[in-house]
């Protein structure tokens, strides 16, 4: 038993061991795994804290990451929006006004967006607030009334600066201030790109917006464009000027009426470039209007941006608008630069017919599309007016150059008729420096101002020409010289164009002069038309000329009418077309001025004398072989008789029935001699009368030079008495024109001539040789030389002798002839020089006297045998 217990004792033991250290050896793996456990929640959690430190740490990084990026596209964003505003408004559309200056945009540039003021943004840079109004829309200013006038004042300046001068017309409406509110922008009125409209002027206002918005729609657009802006993209030209009318009012103020009109505008005007600047009235809020709430610091805003802060710009520096008004209106007078002559000439020259019409362009209108002007029938005939400085002579010169490059001298004559005191046409003719001449011209007259008999004779060569053209017309049975010209396709008959420049002048006064030359244009202006013949009248001012008076059926033939800038009674009355054109433009009219007819047409620079000379020397290089050097008449050049077609026909011979003396050169188209012929029949002496030394011995010289040229040697005898000293050089230069048995005689023996003329003249015969007496201050012949004398005169002619002297007065003459009750028929032709007409009625038919009044190197010719009335000639000069 006690072995079985001891057993199970240890047996137990064992066990008890065992399990011990079974229990241990699990208590020391439980440690164990409890210590893995705390070392891998201590590494579980370190790497928790690790991790989360890394999360808020990348968290961070990104984070500012995001406002780098944020603050960096803000920046972009902001520089894209300074960009966009610097193009959206370029130059002096956006710029500060501490360095702002004009920057006017070419025509066809699209419109800019205008500065108001500033976005109030966090962040650096500067983004412009801008306003769309040109071709755009409205602007309604609220809000401070002061700061509101300096948005109105800074919009209109930088409106002003960004387009050319004269491209926007201003009209302001200010009842409260009477446009005080606008006077820095004053200097524009006399220019006309201003215009003040008083009290009770608003409705008449939006009635003229509304009648050029109708024009504009139904002219200019004329369905082909939706708005100017949209035609100025298409074709490069603004034909339109933009027109901004700043409306200051009072919101009650507006009758139905009125209110009906501008929402008209509102709905309408932004397509046809008509604009308003409204501050005071009530005007709906639409879309094309940008409203403005004017408030000091960052309270304002621009309904166009939202609710973003606006810090409007302050008003332009007074002085500044004042001199950019000031340029502006000088560069509005000035005008724009013109194109060249070039654009005006057709590709291949002298290809048009004549026969119906002269139709060439004078230049392009708005659109740019060229205006044609045309002399036919109807319109016949064109009077051009335009005050000194508005281009009047360049604008003849274009539309000679563009008839003369598509007619050729066949199909167009010019004759040119300057009254101005300078040489305008003188580059159409010959001269020293430049042989070539426009082949079309066949007269020029130049410093013809005091010279009006040269315009009356062109009056009267081309009243020749119209009868002589009618009577062509009668033989062949025809009208006009449409149907001449086929009856007849072998004549010359070209159409002629007369351009009379200044032609006021011939008009002037109420003498004989400006009579007759009113009767031949009235002639030519009806019935030159059929004929192909047509005037061009230019004046300054056609309303002063006192001729015209009365004339209502003359002045109404000219229904082509061409007003430059600032032009006078040209148009109709009711046409102000003129008054705000610039310069190089001009209106063009074919219906007598009617506003209905009127074209604007912008002239090339033909003055240019390099572009001029080149297509002069093309068109002379092709002349035809046979053309003449046109006639030129210049009223300040002394002609010389060796350039005389009448000299150069003289031919000397054994005897001459009736020798010529030529005296002077005619004012007149042909630039013929006056002449007198010495038959053997009583009165055929010459007397020279007046005081002018130099220009008495010039009409001696050419007697006697024109005598010997028709003698042979010793057929004709010549004696020349000298009884002045100041005479002496004339009559030394004698010597070497007259034969050599001429008798030279002075104040002491000049008695010894007389008797042995007188002599002759009592009994001598037909037969023999005649007998030239050249006596130079008869009026101081001694003794009883003026009995001798009389004798001479009256007895001589019938047996060849015959007196050409030259007394120094009319009635020293008189006293010669024996009194004031002695006749004057002994002499037959005489030439006064600086003698009044009123001193003249002795030796002139009937009971008057001619009209004369002395001008140097002039004089008056009358012959009894010829002439109804005197003639004015020129002296021809010293060899």
């Amino acid at each position: 038993m006690p072995e079985s217990a001891a057993r199970q004792v240890v047996e137990v033991r064992a066990l008890l061991s065992h399990a011990l250290g079974a229990a241990t050896g699990a208590l020391r793996a439980a440690q164990d795994e409890y210590e893995n456990a705390r070392t891998r929640r201590s590494r579980v959690v370190t790497a928790a804290r690790e991790r989360r430190a890394r999360l808020v740490h990348e968290r961070d990084k990104r984070l500012r990451e995001i406002d780098e990026n944020h603050d960096a596209d803000l920046a972009d964003l902001a520089g894209a929006a300074a960009q966009t505003g610097a193009l959206a408004a370029p130059g002096a559309a956006g710029a500060p006004w501490s360095r702002w200056a004009p920057t006017p945009a070419a025509s066809g540039t699209a419109a800019p967006e205008l500065r108001a003021g500033r976005l109030l943004l966090p962040y650096e840079g500067e983004v412009p607030a801008l306003v769309p109004l040109l071709d755009q829309g409205h602007v309604l200013v609220r809000g401070d009334e002061r700061i509101g006038d300096d948005v109105v004042a800074g919009l209109l300046l930088r409106a002003l600066g960004s387009a050319e001068p004269g491209r926007i017309l201003l009209t302001g409406y200010d009842p409260e201030q009477l446009g005080g509110g606008l006077a820095g922008f004053a200097p524009l009125a006399p220019a006309g790109a201003l215009q003040f409209v008083g009290p009770g002027g608003l409705g008449a206002l939006l009635d003229d917006l509304v009648d050029n918005v109708r024009r504009i729609n139904e002219t200019v657009l004329a369905g082909e464009h939706s708005s100017l802006r949209e035609l100025a993209a298409a074709t490069g030209r603004r034909p339109e000027p933009w027109r901004i009318a700043i409306l200051l009012g009072r919101p009650d103020e507006l009758s139905k009426h009125e209110r009906g009109q501008l929402d008209r505008l509102l709905r309408t005007g932004a397509a046809c470039g008509v604009h308003l600047i409204v501050r005071g009235l009530a005007v709906p809020r639409t879309a094309k209007v940008e409203v403005v709430d004017a408030a000091p610091g960052d309270a304002a805003r621009l309904s166009g941006l939202g609710d973003l802060p606006v810090r409007l710009d302050p008003a332009p520096d007074p002085g500044l608008i004042t001199r950019t008004c000031r340029q502006i209106a000088d560069d509005f007078a000035a005008g724009p630069a013109p194109v060249a002559l070039d654009s005006l000439l057709p590709d291949q020259e002298w290809q048009e017919t004549s026969a119906r019409a002269l139709t060439a362009p004078l230049g392009d209108n708005p659109q740019g599309a060229p205006v044609h002007v045309t002399l036919s029938d109807y319109p016949p005939h064109a009077l051009i007016a335009g005050p000194s400085g508005t281009g009047k002579t360049n604008l003849i010169y274009a539309w000679m150059g563009a008839l003369a490059s598509r007619y050729s001298p066949a199909e167009l004559a010019f004759y040119l008729l300057d009254f101005k005191e300078g040489v305008s046409f003188a580059r159409f003719a010959p001269g020293r420096r430049d042989p070539s001449w426009l082949p079309h011209v066949r007269l020029v007259g130049v410093n013809v101002n005091t010279d009006r008999e040269f315009g009356l004779a062109l009056l009267r060569f081309l009243g020749a020409e119209l009868r002589s053209r009618a009577d062509a017309a009668k033989r062949h049975e025809v009208t006009n010289l449409a149907e001449l010209r086929a009856e007849d396709p072998d004549g010359s008959w070209p159409r002629i164009v007369a351009v009379v420049d200044e032609f006021q002048v011939l008009l002037s006064g109420r003498d004989a002069v400006a009579a007759e030359a009113v009767d031949l244009l009235e002639d030519l202006a009806r019935r030159g038309r059929s004929q192909g013949i047509h005037l061009v009248l230019a004046s300054q001012d056609v309303s002063g000329i006192e001729a015209l008076w009365g004339r209502p059926a003359l002045v109404a033939q000219f229904s082509l009418r061409i007003a430059l800038p600032r032009a006078r009674r040209v148009l109709a009355e009711t046409n102000t077309a003129a008054d705000v054109l610039p310069r190089y433009h001009a209106v063009v009219n074919a219906d007598s001025g009617a506003v209905e007819a009127n074209r604007i047409v912008r002239v090339p620079d033909a003055g240019n004398r390099e572009r001029w000379s080149a297509l002069q020397h093309r068109l002379w290089d092709n002349r035809p072989p046979e053309l003449a050097a046109p006639r030129l008449f210049d009223g300040d050049a002394i002609p010389r008789l060796d350039a005389s077609p009448d000299f150069d026909q003289l031919t000397p011979a054994a005897t001459v029935a009736a020798p010529i003396v030529l005296l002077g050169e005619t004012i007149d188209v042909q630039a013929r001699s006056a002449r007198t012929l010495l038959r053997r029949a009583p009165g055929r002496n010459i007397a020279v009368m007046g005081t002018r030394v130099e220009e008495a011995c010039a009409v001696l010289h050419t007697a006697a030079r024109s005598l010997a040229a028709q003698f042979e040697p010793g057929a004709a005898q010549f004696a020349v008495a000298c009884l002045d000293t100041d005479a002496g050089p004339a009559v030394e230069a004698l010597k070497g024109v007259l034969p050599d048995d001429t008798g030279y005689y002075d104040i002491d023996t000049v008695e010894y001539l007389f008797e042995d003329a007188a002599t002759r003249a009592t009994e001598g015969t037909a037969a023999d040789r005649p007998l030239f007496l050249l006596l130079y201050a008869v009026d101081a012949a001694p003794g009883k030389t003026p009995a001798l004398l009389r004798q001479i005169l009256r007895q001589g002619p019938e047996r060849r002798v015959h007196v050409i002297g030259w007394w120094r007065g009319a009635s020293l003459l008189r006293d010669t002839l024996g009194g004031q009750a002695s006749r004057t028929d002994v002499i037959g032709s005489w030439v006064a020089l600086d003698v009044h007409g009123s001193e003249l009625s002795p030796y002139y038919p009937g009971h008057g006297s001619p009209t004369w009044y002395p001008r140097p190197w002039r004089a008056l010719h009358f012959d009894r045998s010829v002439h109804r009335g005197a003639e004015v000639i020129i002296p021809y000069g010293p060899t």
